[in-house]
Parts: C-alpha cells; structure tokens; sequence
C-alpha cells in the first residue's frame, strides 16, 4: 500500500516539479527494496522488523510537512493507526518490545499529531493547496480501508485459531497424535536410542506439523496434558522395547515444556507413569531448554534431583542459543547437553561456529557430560564430530524421524548387523 501511495505521488510531484516532495515519496517506496531483498533470502520475519522500524520516521516526517493549514486538516497521521494495529497482529507471539511497545508508539504518534498543529513550514516541503486537499480525502479514505484489512486479517486469525484449538481438543481425545521417533548414534553409528518427537496426523488435513501448533498448544494449557500423553506413551514404548534383546538397551528422549515442568504435581506425575507403565527410569532423557531455568533456578534442580534419584537422566537441549552459563551447568543435575543445530550447520564454514563446537566438546568431556550434535546432515560435520570427540549425533544423515515400527526395524536391523 505504501510503495503504491508513494510511487503514486512521486509521479505526480515529479510531474509538477515539486522534486524535493518527490525525493521524499520515492524514499518511502525504496523502503520495498530491502524488504523484498529479505523475504527472497527466506528472512520474512526480519523483514517485517525492518518495515515496522523503517516506517516510523518516514511517516512521522510526512505528518510533521502535513501540518495543518486552514480548513485543510492533516491526514497522514490517519496512516499510523493501521500501521500500529498491523505491527501488533504480525508480532504477537514476539517479545514485548515488538508487541506492545512499538504499536503503542505508532498510537502515542497518533494522538500527538491529532491533538497538536505541530509541523514543519517551508516552501519547498509544502504542496500546492489544491494538492493537499485532494491529499487529505485521499489519505482518509486509503487510511480507512488499510484498517478495515488489517482488522479482517485479525478476524481471520482469530477464527482459524479457535478452530484449531477445538480441533486440538478433540483429536487428544481421538488419539490422533502419533510419536515418531528419531535415532540418536554413538561414533561409529550404532543406535543409542532416539527422541519421540510429537506428530497430529488430522482426518480432514493430513499431517500438521509441530510448529503451527505446539504454541497454540502452550498458549491455551494444552499443552500440559498433551506432554503427559507423550510422556506416558514414550514410558509404555521402552516397556516394550525393554522385551526385545535387540532393543532393551535403547533409550528414549522426551522434549517437557515449559508449562508441564513448572507444575506442582509434575515430580509425582512423572513417577507415577514410570511406575504404571513399568518403564525403566534410566531409559528415559526427559529435555529442558534452557529458558526455563531463568526463573526459579533452585526449585527447577530440586525437581530434576527428585526424578533423578529414581534413574531418570536430564537433558539440555538447544545448548548455546540462549542462557546457558557455567554456572547453571556446575548447579544443576544435567546429565547431557545437545549442541543446537545452527552451530552444527555452520562449522565446516564458519570459524567460528567450529571454535564454538569444539569447545563444547571439551568442556562437556571435562565435566563428565554426554555431549549430543544435532542437525548432523552431512559426512563432513559427522567426521569432525566424530574426530573431536563427540559423544553422540542425531540428524538426517542418520535417519528422520520415523513410525515406531520402523524405527524398531531399523533397530532390530542395526543389532543383528552387529552380532553377526
């Protein structure tokens, strides 16, 4: 809309010889420039950031060369509204500074140039005052329907997210989530075990992946019992898996949110499916980000040194991309630590990621830690692992994850590979 507006009356000054009002409105199309240059690189969401940012000034400029003049009132500032409103739609899963306070300082711009005449006067900055009139019906009417859109979009979204959460609701009841499962190896490939990571395979959709609705799913407490029927089902699957000598040693890793954690009952939760299903605990690796330890570090250890009195094993998954620290390894009872993806991507590459990596490794072999890469995709990040000492790796090059029953194939295969 604002390339539109912009291009538009940049061609028109252009046409009339105002250049320094035509300089101003190409400026504001050119902001489409490296937007577009970032959603072609597949960075949508920087994008987003950088036209949320880029348009405060531009717009802000254009009202204060608005300034009210005689029966002409300002109207650029009308553009401020929908321009917040839309801010507040497109990040509202982000952190507050994007959610609330940037939108809220399009609306604080708003009433400021509402409620004041304030503006800039020069000649060379001025339209002609027939311009500014049309401008201003203009402006109105265009300001009008960008937020009549954005409030459509909103209605939109609203309503697909209440369907879905309805749809949520009753395929826990149906049983229609599956756990697949990913191998984790040692250095020489053979299966330690994997992580069930969470599938909902809907009637009407097909498959829908984790991302559209694990935050649905925290947002509305879902979430809790959703991780207890993943946490149950993973149990059951090593009682099982513990009747087959092919399997019996296998271990199996379990993401827990957040919410799940952070409940009262959670310690006596987890005991209870460990003592229904008959699970061995020291095949089970429950995953913790490492977010969560930011508030309440000491009732988070309390409660991992609980379960991991009766065998259960600690995880820290995402290792590097937030709030790890020396500190919070030295002080809680963790068992393993996962090496995110991002770095293993970038260090055959990057310097630096390679140098990051290496150090973990390291570090983890001094404490005593069982250090596991993700993302592993490619012979060449496997061998580097391999020769600095990784302990264990997951990634497509070992397999994605897979139906239980394949899964135990490949293990079943895998075992006797090595017997015979």
């Amino acid at each position: 809309m604002f390339v539109a507006l912009g291009g538009g009356w940049s061609v028109f000054y252009g046409l009339h010889g105002h250049w320094v009002m035509m300089a101003v409105h190409l400026a504001l199309s050119a902001l489409a420039i490296p937007a577009l240059a970032l959603i072609f690189l597949d960075h949508a969401r920087a994008a987003a950031i950088f036209i949320a940012h880029a348009l405060l000034p531009f717009v802000t400029w254009l009202c204060l060369i608005d300034a009210p003049l005689g029966d002409i009132q300002r109207s650029t500032h009308l553009f401020l509204l929908p321009i917040g409103v839309g801010i507040f739609f497109i990040f509202s899963q982000e952190r507050a500074y994007l959610r609330y306070f940037l939108p809220c300082l399009y609306f604080v711009l708003f009433i400021v140039f509402q409620c004041s005449d304030m503006g800039v006067s020069h000649p060379d900055l001025m339209a002609p005052e027939r311009v500014r009139y049309v401008g201003m019906w203009v402006n109105a009417i265009t300001a009008v329907i960008a937020l009549g859109v954005v409030l459509t979009l909103m209605q939109v979204d609203m309503a697909s997210y209440h369907q879905l959460e309805g749809e949520m609701r009753r395929a826990l009841a149906r049983g229609d989530f599956r756990l697949h499962y990913q191998p984790q190896v040692d250095p020489s490939r053979r299966i330690l075990g994997a992580e069930a990571l969470l599938r909902w395979f809907n009637p009407d959709h097909g498959i829908i992946p984790p991302a559209k609705f694990i935050t649905l799913a925290e947002e509305t407490g879902l979430i809790v019992p959703l991780g207890d029927w993943v946490l149950r089902t993973a149990c059951a699957q090593l009682a099982l898996w513990a009747e087959i000598p092919a399997t019996r040693d296998l271990t199996i890793s379990v993401n827990v949110s957040a919410s799940q954690f952070r409940q009262p009952d959670f310690v006596p939760r987890v005991r209870e499916i460990l003592a229904h299903t008959g699970a061995d605990p020291s095949r089970l690796k429950l995953e913790l980000t490492e977010s969560l330890f930011v508030r309440d570090p000491d009732v988070a250890a309390e409660k991992m040194s609980a379960l991991r009195d009766v065998g259960l094993r600690w995880s820290l998954d995402d290792f590097g991309t937030g709030y790890s620290s020396l500190h919070m390894l030295r002080n809680l009872p963790v068992d393993e630590i996962k090496i995110d993806k991002t770095f293993v991507s970038r260090m055959a590459s990057e310097e630096q990621d390679r140098a990051i990596v290496r150090l973990l490794i390291d570090m983890c072999s001094t404490l005593g830690l069982f250090l596991v890469a993700e993302g592993v995709e490619t012979e060449e990040q496997y061998r580097l692992l391999q020769a600095w000492g990784c302990d264990g790796f997951q990634g497509y090059l070992f397999g994605k994850a897979m139906p239980v029953f394949q899964f135990s194939r490949l293990a079943e295969a895998a075992s006797a590979a090595s017997t015979n």
